[in-house]
């Protein structure tokens, strides 16, 4: 059975002619910041750790503790605001984040920056919970994947120039001067935010027994296992890149930091560019990418491992896994936007449930993975569960056929 009813459109006067680019660029660049800021202490965790007197593995605490609110909130976040406008629901998001990053410049502890770390996770999750809605509502259904195609732009873009640029700014002020920037930019962006978007009233708002049910739907519950399978995949492989890439030998030996780093920013602009090409299609061919996106990355990881002895395999590989992984959010969106059009926020909250779910499984099993089995294997596991997420996203697409 296939899901015929219409999406959410835009206001009473019909769909725009032309792309409303100010309210989706604005969008881009909430997304640019907010994960700019998720990973930001990765870049001077060194510097936090030794202003406050903490280890670095206590300071890293600051993206997990992220990341655990983000679990919780996206199937939360619906039933906590059932009626609230979702426009002024994402200036709400974006002024939590701005506070987040205010408090983290002037905290004298961990412990305060820790509590300021959890509204960055809530604002974080609310804000791509409710971002397939807003989308709709702004782009017109035709153009969904487009739309989408923005603010997953922002996070590709984050992952390529997000984070260094924080350094080399923390290099030329402080490490607390780069989050009141950011907190400052982000402010901004929720006055933006207010301006530019149209009224987004809640519909259908994700309580649990709407997600409950739009999971029994016929493949949904399907290709939301196959979702958290190719995150699960992409990441037991991502999170342990470096030891991957410290095999690469060239010129006789290893290669040193500086080429790990060149190769690591290869796989960033590489899902710049990915997402851009696949956004341009991704309306019309979104159940085809969905299949064949976790299927090209499982074979990119597999030449990291097998292409060691190869530079320029590597570079190939990197180049290419970034060009599939970056855009695998916008794919599996516009999959929730054409597959329940009438269930946008539980199918966000699903994806975005799934998304933070397989990073945390990932990064706590693929360190037993690669203690016990060592990277090789771990990295051949990666490529296994990135093929079954394939397999399933296949089922799927038969089982909403039937």
């Amino acid at each position: 059975m296939t899901i015929t009813a219409p999406l959410p459109v835009a206001p009473a006067s019909g769909t725009p002619t032309r792309m409303p680019y100010g309210a989706l660029l604005t969008m881009m660049a909430m997304s640019f910041l907010l994960v700019t800021a998720e990973f930001l202490p990765n870049g001077v965790l060194t510097e936090i750790a030794a202003e406050l007197g903490v280890t670095p593995g206590q300071a890293g605490q600051l993206v997990t503790v992220t990341a655990l609110v983000g679990l919780l909130v996206a199937p939360t976040i619906g039933l906590a605001l059932p009626t609230l406008d979702r426009r002024t629901l994402l200036v709400w998001m974006a002024a939590a984040a701005a506070l987040s990053n205010a408090i983290v410049a002037i905290a004298p502890n961990l412990a305060l920056m820790l509590l300021a770390r959890v509204l960055l996770g809530a604002a974080l999750s609310g804000f791509w919970t409710m971002s397939i809605t807003v989308a709709a509502r702004i782009a017109g259904p035709e153009r969904l994947g487009r739309a989408v195609m923005f603010t997953s732009a922002g996070t590709s873009l984050a992952t390529v120039a997000g984070v260094p640029v924080g350094v080399m700014l923390s290099e030329l002020v402080d490490w607390r001067a780069v989050f009141g920037l950011a907190a400052l930019a982000t402010g901004v962006l929720a006055v933006a935010l207010r301006m530019l978007l149209p009224r987004v009233p809640a519909q259908h708002a994700a309580r649990l027994p709407v997600l409950f049910e739009t999971l029994r739907r016929p493949g949904v519950g399907l290709g939301a296992i196959g979702h958290v399978l190719v995150v699960f995949g992409h990441a037991l492989a991502y999170t342990y890149i470096r030891l991957a890439l410290e095999r690469v030998q060239s010129d006789g030996g290893t290669v040193d930091a500086g080429t790990i780093i060149l190769l690591l920013a290869v796989f960033g602009v590489g899902g710049l560019i990915g997402n851009l090409a696949v956004g341009a299609v991704v309306d019309r061919r979104y159940r085809m990418l969905a299949v064949i996106t976790p299927v090209v990355i499982a074979a990119s990881v597999v030449a990291m491992i097998i292409g060691a002895g190869s530079l320029w395999t590597i570079g190939a590989a990197s180049f290419v896994w970034g060009f599939f992984f970056a855009s695998w959010l916008l794919i599996v969106n516009t999959w929730v936007g054409h597959r329940m059009p009438d269930r946008l926020e539980a199918g966000g909250s699903i994806v975005v449930v799934g998304f933070q779910a397989a990073i945390m499984l990932a990064a706590g099993l693929g360190g037993l993975l690669v203690d016990a089995l060592g990277i090789e294997l771990a990295y051949q596991v990666g490529a296994i569960v990135l093929v079954a997420g394939a397999v399933l996203f296949g089922l799927s697409n038969r089982a909403s056929r039937g």
